[in-house]
């Protein structure tokens, strides 16, 4: 009884430390998805979106790794499950794209900003927190869950037990489901970082490569902790538990609807029923990370909005998170690396739309600009 009673912290604590490394390298790396696409788009330059495509690679390789030798089970996750939602991953990965390009950068990146003394971010963390809530459970949920979730492909009812790209591929072909998974996570991931690594600018820097394989293993350790470190007996009810997660299962890390919970609980903190779980922690060790780095480098600044259009623009990015977050099932790393590793059909879709947001976002403040000029 003993043990199972602090699991729940121990798997808090584990995503805190994760994340206070996250928070600290991406401060350093400027590890940044609305960067990276920015700098595309703008520039024609891929050193930040080659870093997260590395990210994603390692991310890839161990999350399957683990999931091979039965450290963790990826069926559990909410990014496999069959049922495709895939206008909840398409619509709420453009608008989440639309919201980080107005608000100056995804959920982590907001976190990141936090720490660095950067009070426009405050701003986006309240309203994307605010906003996520709501989808969650207020009204936007009932927009949710009455006509977006509803528009989906059930694979199950095609007798195909997950939506991950081995799980499709096995059912398929008739392949064995554990080879398959290995052998298409290495060519995904071998794929990637051929890519990565065929820019001589990107490996001769030794930043974006801390950043990606750094990101890309805490993504990895977030699965351990929650998926074998914090799965046991309960107990009470003497099933087995996924402890410390507020999904109730196995989780890495997100910085949509954790937000949204961590606002929860700093408002009803007396709510016994409430507590610190690996995402709510994970929020806090991502800013924890960020503020340590800037203090020891010497780059904290306060810095605030310049006029009534910038704040407009980050208190409108951070709904459109908030609201297109929870709807995608997660952001930039909630999707974009926790549930690409799994190779979840629907993360991609999400992935994808989310680039697709915040490219077409930039292209329109661009052509705007120019119209004014």
């Amino acid at each position: 009884m003993g043990a199972a009673s602090n699991l729940p912290w121990i798997v808090a604590a584990g995503g805190f430390l994760l994340a206070f490394v996250f928070g600290a390298v991406a401060n350093r790396t400027n590890f940044c998805t609305m960067g990276a696409v920015s700098d595309i788009v703008n520039m024609g330059h891929w050193g930040r979106m080659r870093m997260w495509l590395l990210a994603i690679a390692v991310a890839i390789l161990g999350t399957n790794l683990l999931d091979a030798m039965g450290q963790i089970d990826l069926t559990k996750s909410i990014y496999t499950r069959p049922n495709v939602t895939w206008l909840s991953y398409i619509l709420g990965g453009f608008l989440f794209g639309v919201g980080m390009t107005l608000g100056s950068g995804c959920g982590s990146k907001t976190l990141v900003r936090v720490g660095g003394g950067n009070l426009k971010s405050v701003i986006v963390f309240v309203f994307l927190g605010i906003a996520a809530y709501m989808t969650l459970k207020g009204l936007f949920a009932v927009w949710r869950t009455s006509w977006i979730d509803p528009v989906a492909t059930n694979f199950g009812a095609f007798n195909v037990r997950g939506q991950d790209l081995p799980t499709l591929l096995s059912t398929a072909t008739g392949a064995p489901a554990r080879a398959t998974q290995v052998v298409l996570a290495c060519v995904v991931a071998a794929a990637l970082l051929v890519f990565v690594a065929k820019d001589r600018e990107f490996r001769e820097s030794f930043d974006h490569w801390l950043g990606g394989i750094a990101i890309g293993l805490v993504i990895v350790g977030g699965w351990y902790v929650t998926g074998h470190i914090g799965f046991a007996e309960n107990p009470e009810t003497l099933e087995d538990t996924f402890f410390g997660t507020n999904s109730r299962t196995i989780e890495s890390l997100s910085f949509t609807a954790p937000v949204g919970y961590t606002l929860e609980l700093l408002m009803l903190w007396s709510d016994k029923s409430l507590t610190v779980t690996f995402g709510i922690a994970a929020t806090l060790g991502i800013i924890c990370g960020s503020f340590a780095y800037a203090l020891w480098s010497r780059t904290f600044r306060w810095e605030g909005f310049v006029n009534a259009e910038d704040t407009a623009n980050h208190v409108i990015g951070g709904i459109l998170m908030g609201f297109g977050g929870v709807m995608a099932l997660g952001c930039t790393i909630g999707q974009g690396l926790t549930g690409f590793s799994t190779l979840a059909l629907g993360s991609i879709l999400a992935f994808a739309a989310i680039v697709a947001g915040a490219a077409c976002t930039m292209k329109w403040q661009y052509n705007r600009m120019l119209r004014e000029g």
